[in-house]
């Protein structure tokens, strides 16, 4: 049986005069009279429009609410009233037959299907299947369906092969909390979701393929953000065998741009080489290891200018500043720059304004007076200039002023060029940072890393903490305006530079035998230099659909708490089900 000959985004002014079948959803129907209505109907291609002209017809079509599915047969022909707005806007089908498919039972909707991103998140997660009908969400689903097909055709055009490794895995400590699946044939024992498929594409590179890459599902317990879903994610996940980072960066800077550049709401993407930044610069001139190097905006370390003016906020801390020219704001604008600030980083920011006549004004200007001038000298500014200002310990006052940054970059006119992609790496990521929970040395981004300065720097610092904390590794961030897109890493695949760093953090041989006992014996019987890097697909789309929230571009996404609530999971489950994998339930008390 022939279903349809065209779909509803085909037909055009030379088919005019042709029969046809079309099937789709009963978009909408306006009635004129008893014997005249129009309708559109909508399938996944897009709208015809269908005039009903004969009371039979409009009999069937009285029994048939919206969103339910239709075939229609009937001829082509040229409409009097053109719409400019739709593909098929030059036509419309007079059908001779009209027939119900698949009947919508409900006489309301949830929500109108056309308008359903503008109803509440719940509501539209728990009738996604009604939600995905609107083109607008439809379309989120089909760029990302062709932004991973055009990276995974990349990929393979480069030498990269295509591997698939396991879902079901152990646990291993890589940073969030692992979903955990008791397993029915040894008791007490648990299989993990992976967090990422790090240890396997390691363990790739050991067994001798060369380029690997894949598509990869990572699972990981953590909490919703506007650009990271709870659960599950896909990233694409890569690794090159006898490569370092100039390796990764390569590839990387020569996949990336085109797809930004292709798919993206913003057609310039950067070239190749992205700009390079150390984290040490970038925490002290962005105030962040994410900046968005679209705003024009840097820090300035005026500890030694101002840090003893007698502002008390400011006595035996770093201060720094942000230097705002041409600002216009008002006063209200400016306290909601400091409100927004604050609420964001919980420290406070302050301010001074140069008004129009080159004086210090506003905020905490009475501290500044007695030195005016060497202030204004030394910052170098200018009539209506802003100068919003943080401080407290290092990391804090960094941080704040990197908060002051985006904030007024995003909120103020002239000083961000939003009609772009800017990239860039960040590099020399510390090796090892003090826990803020342990107060103990800890790795500050992957235990899997190389260290700069390999086996030697390991051993020199050992034992003192200034120098541990000062070695820095082979590891980098992709960012893309502000926002992380990857972490990756030069791999540390010599055990005995391996057993050293977790020496480091008090953990011994033993130790990294029983966490990572296939990756560590793979590397005693000769592993490759290798390298890699697992840019975030979600967070990709999102960026290129120009979406504020990560789950306008996952087709089923669980909602803020973690929850599907279409399907009802998380869900109970039957006693037998628990007793296969030998667990009880303890009594939660509420």
């Amino acid at each position: 049986m022939q279903n349809r000959t065209h779909n509803l985004n085909e037909l055009r002014i030379e088919n005019a005069g042709e029969r046809v079948k079309l099937v789709g959803w009963l978009d909408n129907v306006r009635k004129v009279s008893k014997n005249l209505a129009f309708l559109v109907m909508r399938d996944f291609y897009g709208k015809t429009q269908v005039v009903v002209e004969s009371e039979e017809i409009m009999s069937v079509i009285d029994t048939i609410n919206v969103e339910s599915t239709i075939s229609v047969e009937g001829t082509v022909r040229e409409r009097s009233s053109k719409n400019k707005d739709m593909a098929t806007g030059d036509i419309e089908i007079v059908p001779e037959k009209v027939e119900l498919l698949g009947r919508c039972i409900y006489n309301e909707l949830p929500f109108a299907i056309s308008h359903s991103k503008e109803a509440d998140e719940n509501i539209r997660l728990k009738y996604r299947y009604l939600d995905l009908r609107n083109p607008l969400v439809k379309n989120n689903i089909i760029l990302r369906s062709n932004v991973v097909a055009a990276l995974r055709n990349s990929m393979i055009e480069k030498g990269f092969m295509e591997i698939t490794t396991p879902i079901l895995t152990s646990s291993s400590p890589e940073g969030a909390r692992d979903y955990l699946v008791p397993s029915r044939n040894h008791p007490g024992k648990f299989y993990a979701l992976p967090q990422a498929p790090q240890q396997f594409k390691q363990l790739l590179m050991a067994s001798g393929f060369d380029r690997y890459f894949q598509i990869a599902p990572c699972f990981r317990d953590e909490d919703a953000r506007a650009d990271r879903s709870p659960g599950e994610f896909y990233q694409l996940d890569m690794e090159m065998a006898f490569a370092g980072q100039e390796d990764v960066f390569a590839v990387i800077e020569d996949v990336l741009p085109p797809v930004f550049s292709k798919f993206g709401i913003y057609n310039k993407a950067s070239e190749a080489p992205f700009k390079r930044i150390p984290y040490n610069e970038a925490m002290e001139k962005y105030g962040s290891d994410k900046p968005d190097l679209r705003i024009d905006l840097t820090v300035t370390d005026v500890t030694e200018l101002i840090g003893n003016c007698g502002f008390e906020p400011f006595n035996g801390n770093v201060v720094k500043a942000v230097v705002v020219d041409k600002y216009n704001g008002t006063r209200k604008a400016i306290d909601k720059i400091m409100a927004d600030v604050e609420i964001q980083t919980g420290n406070k920011a302050y301010w001074f304004k140069i008004d129009e006549n080159g004086q210090l004004v506003g905020g905490i200007s009475k501290f500044l007076q007695d030195k005016a001038a060497e202030v204004i000298s030394a910052l170098s500014l200018e009539p209506n200039t802003l100068v919003a200002l943080s401080a407290g310990k290092k990391l804090a006052a960094q941080k704040t002023a990197g908060a002051i940054i985006k904030i007024v970059g995003y909120s103020t006119e002239g000083h961000i060029n939003r009609e772009c992609y800017e990239f860039c790496w960040v590099v020399d990521f510390p090796m090892y940072e003090i826990g803020e929970e342990s107060g103990k040395l800890e790795f500050c981004h992957n235990p899997f890393s190389m260290p700069q300065g390999g086996y030697q720097a390991l051993v020199d610092a050992e034992g003192d903490i200034d120098r541990e904390l000062s070695i820095n590794a082979y590891q980098y961030d992709l960012v893309c305006n502000g926002i992380e897109l990857s972490s990756g890493a030069v791999r540390n695949h010599d055990p005995e530079i391996m057993k050293k760093a977790f020496e480091l953090v008090g953990l011994g041989e033993d130790d990294v035998k029983s966490k990572f006992p296939a990756m560590y014996n793979a590397f005693c019987y000769g592993a490759p230099p290798h390298a890699g890097i697992a840019p975030g697909v979600d967070r990709m789309v999102m960026m290129l659909a120009g979406e504020d929230s990560i789950r306008e571009i996952i087709p089923f996404p669980m909602n803020k708490k973690a929850q599907d609530i279409m399907m009802g999971a998380p869900s109970t489950v039957e006693e037998s089900q628990l007793r296969d994998v030998h667990i009880k339930l303890a009594e939660i008390k509420e």
